[in-house]
This record gives structure tokens, C-alpha cells and sequence, in this order.
């Protein structure tokens, strides 16, 4: 059967131009896939008023939710967000004279242009680290790429040997419940996983460091002097770099801000605002890493073997990806202004 209903411009000029050739209803219809009802209408109309849209009237039932309704449950959307369907219905049928079922509801919506998602998940920022967020901001607004390549990013980042499956979807028949093709197996606090810290900058990608025990004071300072100090005095030869130094405790000790005091010479150390990963572009590099952990088809049985994967994994992050990172800055800096030091989308 051909295909029948409304064509775009371009089906209804192929109609007219294969009547124009010469051919028949029926050979029109075989040629072009349509029913031979459609070819008819729309070379009637073209031929009666040079149109070559086929688009009519709509038909059936009219529209229960108008514009003015669309409206009324767009405001009830605004104001709750997570409010069910059933809610959603039961609030909109308040005071109207004809009530809609829920089915309307999701409908209308659709419609509209909502659908119901899973939220994103954002770190809270408090009113006060807010306002640092937002000083930062207007204090780098004016910074271009050039001024954030000279900038070397750090962080540290867990990685745990089991991964949550989230919310994973499966096909199985009613009684197939416990069979081991149907099951996801957890282990009890994640078993175990592997700290790291890290750093890079627009030039290349630093070391990645494995923590074997808690990150402290003392441990941060073995890595800022064994491996921020040859990075920032090799990439930065000209004393022109700036070391990004988040706000963990530990980074913040009194041997480590000495430290920075008796090389200040060297480099400079960009004070971070707190509760800001959203901003630091290496948060994205630990996404990377962890996405391609879940894409190994060998997964690591141990702490030893998910170590070497994650040293592998960091080894081979394309350039083009951390200097994209970067480039990324200026436009995060003027989503925070936008926000006004709330949350972003980075």
C-alpha cells in the first residue's frame, strides 16, 4: 500500500513533475511510492490552484488543553518541577470546567516540549562560597586562551574496582529472575579502589601520581615538590605559569603554603574558590578516564591491575582533548557570571 497523508513541498513537486512527464496515476503511484488517491489530490490542486503542498485541515477531536491552557500548566510546571503527572492533573483540573485524564497531561506536555528526565546532579554551593565563586569570576573575565595556557591544572580522583551500574535495563522472562544472566553483582563498600592525583596544562599532560594511603599534608608535599616543581620549572621556564590549588585541607597546611612562599619566584599559585569543580577543566579528564574503565572488555580483578589501567588510560588522553579543556575557560568563567556564582552546566 502506498504511503497516504500530508507531503513536504519536495514529495508533492515529485507528484506534479512525474504527472507532468506523462505518466499515469497508477505508474506515478508504483514510481513514487504514494496511494493513488494522494497522487490524484495533489495534482488536482495543482492544477487547480498551482499549489504543490498537499497539507490539509487537520481533522478529529479537538484539543481538550488550548493555548491559555498550555499556559496555566506551563506555570504549574515552573512551579514544581518534580510534581508527578498525577499531581500535575489533579492541580490543572482545579477550578476548570472540563477536566482532562492523565494521558491529556502527557500529551500536552509532549507537546510543549517537556519530558520527564532524571535531574543532573550538582555539587551544593553554599551563599558565601557562592560569592567567592562569582569574585573569581570577575576577577579572570577579561582572560583569553593564551592567558589559561599558562595555567596547570591538579586534582586528585578516587576510582573504585566496582562500578554501580545505575539504573540498568534487562529482558527476561517472568521466572528468570535469579538467573545469572539477569543478576548485577555489588560488592559490599565498592571493594576497595585507587586514589590518584594529577596535573596538566594546555602543553601537555603532567604525571599521574597513585596515592597509597590518604592524601595528608606530608604526602601532598612529596608530590609538589617531586613533581609539580620539575613540571611548572620545565613548562614555564620564564617564571609565567600559575599552579591551580583547590581547597582540601591538605593543601592548605602550613608546610605546604610555606613551600609555595620559598618558590613564589618560580611560578605563581592561582587561589581556587571552594566548591568549584564544575569550573576546573581536570574534572572532565577524570570523566574520561573513568568512562573508558567501564569500556575495558577485560576489566581489572584487582587493585594492581585497575592502577596500570588507569596510568594507561591517563597515558594515552588525546591532546586535542585537554587542550579543548582549556580552551573551554573563557567560556565557563562568563557561565559563572551568568549564573551569578550559582551552578553551571560545565
Amino acid at each position: 500500500m502506498g504511503k497516504k497523508g500530508d507531503l513536504s513541498n519536495f514529495e508533492c513537486g515529485m507528484v506534479v513533475g512525474a504527472r507532468r512527464a506523462g505518466l499515469s496515476i497508477s505508474q506515478s503511484a508504483q514510481l513514487l511510492g504514494f496511494s493513488r488517491t494522494t497522487i490524484s489530490r495533489v495534482y488536482k490542486e495543482w492544477c487547480a490552484k498551482g499549489k504543490t503542498s498537499s497539507m490539509r485541515q487537520s481533522c478529529g477531536r479537538k484539543c481538550l488543553v488550548d493555548a491559555r491552557g498550555q499556559k496555566r500548566m506551563g506555570r504549574l510546571i515552573q512551579a514544581d518541577r518534580r510534581a508527578t503527572l498525577t499531581e500535575i492533573t489533579t492541580r490543572y483540573n482545579r477550578g476548570m470546567q472540563q477536566s482532562i485524564c492523565e494521558a491529556t497531561t502527557r500529551t500536552t506536555l509532549r507537546r510543549m516540549g517537556y519530558n520527564s528526565r532524571r535531574p543532573h546532579r550538582v555539587p551544593l554551593i553554599s551563599t558565601t562560597n557562592s560569592l567567592f565563586f562569582l569574585q573569581f569570576a570577575r576577577a579572570h573575565q577579561n582572560w583569553t586562551v593564551e592567558d589559561w595556557k599558562n595555567v596547570a591544572w591538579s586534582d586528585e580522583s578516587r576510582f573504585l574496582s566496582r562500578h554501580s551500574n545505575g539504573r540498568v535495563r534487562i529482558w527476561r522472562k517472568q521466572n528468570e529472575n535469579m538467573d545469572p544472566s539477569c543478576l548485577v553483582t555489588t560488592v559490599q563498600a565498592g571493594g576497595g579502589g585507587v586514589m590518584v592525583w594529577g596535573m596538566f596544562s594546555w602543553h601537555t599532560l603532567g604525571p599521574l601520581v597513585p596515592i597509597g594511603h590518604r592524601l595528608n599534608a606530608t604526602a601532598y608535599l612529596s608530590i609538589v615538590s617531586d613533581h609539580v616543581h620539575p613540571f611548572m620549572t620545565t613548562m614555564y621556564p620564564s617564571s609565567d605559569g600559575y599552579f591551580q590549588l583547590d581547597n582540601a585541607p591538605c593543601h592548605k597546611a602550613r608546610i605546604i603554603s610555606n613551600w609555595f612562599l620559598e618558590h613564589d619566584n618560580e611560578f605563581t599559585v592561582l587561589q581556587w574558590p571552594p566548591q568549584s569543580p564544575d569550573l576546573n577543566p581536570i574534572e572532565h579528564l577524570w570523566d574520561v578516564v573513568e568512562r573508558e574503565l567501564r569500556a575495558l572488555d577485560v576489566h581489572p580483578t584487582n587493585l594492581h591491575q585497575l592502577q596500570d589501567a588507569i596510568l594507561s588510560i591517563w597515558a594515552n588522553i588525546s591532546k586535542e582533548c585537554f587542550q579543548h579543556l582549556v580552551e573551554s575557560m573563557p567560556r565557563r568563567i562568563k557561565a559563572v557570571l551568568k549564573a551569578k556564582g550559582g551552578q553551571t552546566p560545565y
